[in-house]
């Protein structure tokens, strides 16, 4: 038996609340875009209701049933997926607190947040139960593609009730043939001679995909229409709702949508995960025909950048919790103290479990930092004069493949750590680390695997425009090493380094613009790419921490002389394997493995 009942989830150990004010405030001067136009009605004032709203929110209605929705997962019965009550309760008190349109216009009923300050609320809600979180996650994605794309009447049919709350929203890209491999796609879509389609065809893997927490679910749909060409350039998208939907936005009869079964998943197990069939089904073209998977990208992206966000607070959360545990929890002595009479101490006095925390610290808080920074660049992206605006999307594209993968692997690596810290207790159900490893654990594959993201950062983002964003990234990174203060000149001149080798090996990988040889160890680049990045995002904070005193800004100094020290290092490796160009993954006959 445990010592003690199933650990309590609190605001304490959701998120730290001081983090996200150093990281908004201090850092990345949030408050400045108040001067801006769209978000001239906000303060620092307004920010932080609703950073504390969305605490208080998450701690009570979104942590009270993490633990029922992953013991108790969505049943498949009477052609339906049944959820517990607590996620329609739990979403009913997000829809009303604002925060699903936070980021929208006001004339759509938006509150017109900066997207880093609504990215940090929602962070959250992903920390306190990132299965009941990703309904409005989707949700959101959806009505802002359909914003961007679609015709004003379909805006006003299907955007507006779910920014309401009434309707919940999807991506169909997978089937159940073709999984990440979307050229396969084989849905068809025939026009129906009155402006709409019929699709039909199969999809799977659909997070939120059926339910019945809301009045209908508005799909979004990869699919081919008639004589389109075969590959991806023959995808459309369409707006294929579970019930037909009446001009007025009312949901009528249903639509030729059907539930097929449930995936059974590891992690996320709050979160209907479905095959959906789709039988000559109404649907709505997005712009035009042969341009979806383009459109879908606006949201595959922002879904990406949410992963990695998730990966964060999941990191987080575990790393929280086993700080507490390790404060509280007493066992054996120091190294030095040989008395078995001696009292025994907490073990966090112990040199590895220091280690193991000190590392979940600069994970999480360097993941954070990497997402928030991210956010802010879309908010320059919208907001910023022509040529900031531009900077911002170049900078952004660039960084999304890292911004997905890397908290994925290595905010997965802090609840590694929370299970160890916590010992024999760590892999019993009766303490929460061993489900945020389990949710977290799918975030490497959510929304293209990690072997994805290194085929698009090295194969697409650094070649892209002559390498243009690759210079901006490196730009940006050397700019911070000569803003760091004359103590932290060391970090300074390591970072220097890495931009250099970066530079290089990048230049030697597609030296004779062979891409089998220059991918064959994409996932060794995007590994020390993101760790080069994430070791700029420490000097950043450790740039800010500079001359301020108190156990917050050490822990800052402390964490990224750890970083420097012990966790850059790593890319010397990952950068000899690809500067040798070895092709032993792409030679090998598979039929030795």
């Amino acid at each position: 038996m445990p010592e003690r009942e199933t650990a309590v989830t609190t605001v304490s150990n959701i998120l730290s609340q001081r983090d996200l004010e150093f990281l908004l405030y201090e850092w990345l001067d949030v408050e400045s875009l108040t001067a801006r136009p769209r978000f001239a009605e906000h303060s620092r004032e307004t920010f932080d209701a609703f950073l504390q709203v969305s605490a208080q929110i998450a701690e009570r209605e979104f942590a009270t049933h993490n633990k029922r929705g992953d013991t108790e997962e969505p049943r498949f019965a009477d052609g339906k997926a049944h959820v517990i009550p607590e996620v329609k309760a739990a979403l009913t008190a997000f829809n009303e607190s604002g925060l699903l349109a936070g980021g929208l216009d006001a004339e759509d009923g938006g509150l017109q947040l900066p997207h880093v300050v609504h990215r940090a609320c929602f962070a959250w809600f992903q920390a306190a139960n990132i299965a009941t979180s990703a309904y409005p996650m989707l949700t959101m994605g959806n009505a802002n593609l359909l914003r961007t794309y679609a015709a004003p009447e379909h805006v006003a049919r299907f955007v507006a009730p779910m920014v309401e709350g009434r309707f919940t929203g999807t991506m169909c890209l997978s089937e159940p043939q073709a999984g990440s491999s979307l050229s396969d796609v084989t849905t068809r879509a025939v026009p129906a001679g009155d402006g709409t389609y019929r699709i039909t065809g199969s999809k799977m893997w659909i997070s939120g995909g059926d339910h019945e927490l809301s009045e209908t679910i508005v799909h979004l749909v990869l699919a081919r229409a008639a004589g389109a060409p075969p590959g991806v350039k023959g995808l459309s998208l369409f707006i294929v709702p579970k019930h037909v939907v009446g001009p007025d936005g009312v949901p009528g009869r249903r639509n030729g949508v059907d539930l097929v079964g449930l995936n059974h998943k590891m992690g996320f197990r709050g979160t209907t995960n479905a095959a959906l069939s789709f039988t000559d089904s109404e649907g709505f073209l997005v712009g035009e025909e042969g341009r979806g998977l383009a459109y879908m990208f606006q949201m595959m992206n922002a879904a990406r950048i949410g992963v990695g966000a998730g990966a964060v607070a999941l990191g987080y959360t575990g790393y929280l919790h086993a700080l507490a545990y390790a404060r509280e929890r007493v066992q054996g002595r120091p190294v030095a103290g040989k008395d078995p009479a001696a009292p025994p101490v907490p073990i966090i006095r112990h040199p590895d479990v220091r280690r193991m925390l000190l590392a979940s610290k600069t994970y999480v808080e360097g993941g954070l930092a990497l997402i928030l920074y991210a956010a802010r660049l879309v908010d320059e992206q919208h907001t910023g004069d022509t040529a900031e605006a531009a900077e911002a999307a170049l900078l952004l594209d660039m960084l999304t493949p890292i911004v997905k993968a890397w908290p994925s692997r290595w905010c997965l690596k802090a609840n590694d750590h929370a299970i160890q810290v916590h010992g024999g207790y760590g892999y019993t159900r009766e303490y929460p680390v061993e489900q945020f490893y389990r949710d977290n654990r799918l975030n490497p594959i959510h929304e293209g695997t990690d072997g994805i993201q290194g085929l698009d950062l090295l194969g697409r983002k650094v070649t892209m425009r002559d390498g243009a964003g690759l210079s901006l990234l490196v730009g940006k990174i050397r700019e911070a090493a000569v803003r760091a203060p004359a103590e932290l000149g060391w970090m300074a001149e390591r970072l220097e380094a890495g931009c250099a080798r970066l530079v290089e090996v990048t230049g030697k990988l597609w030296s004779d613009a062979d891409p089998t040889t220059a991918l064959a160890n994409s996932t060794a680049y995007l590994n020390a790419a993101g760790h080069l990045v994430v070791a700029w995002m420490w000097l950043e904070q450790a740039t800010a921490a500079a001359g301020r005193e108190g156990a917050f800004y050490d822990g800052k100094r402390l964490a990224a002389r750890y970083f420097f020290a012990h966790e850059l290092p790593r890319t010397t490796t990952w950068f000899d394997l690809l500067e040798s160009r070895d092709t032993l993954l792409a030679d090998l006959d598979d039929a030795c493995l």
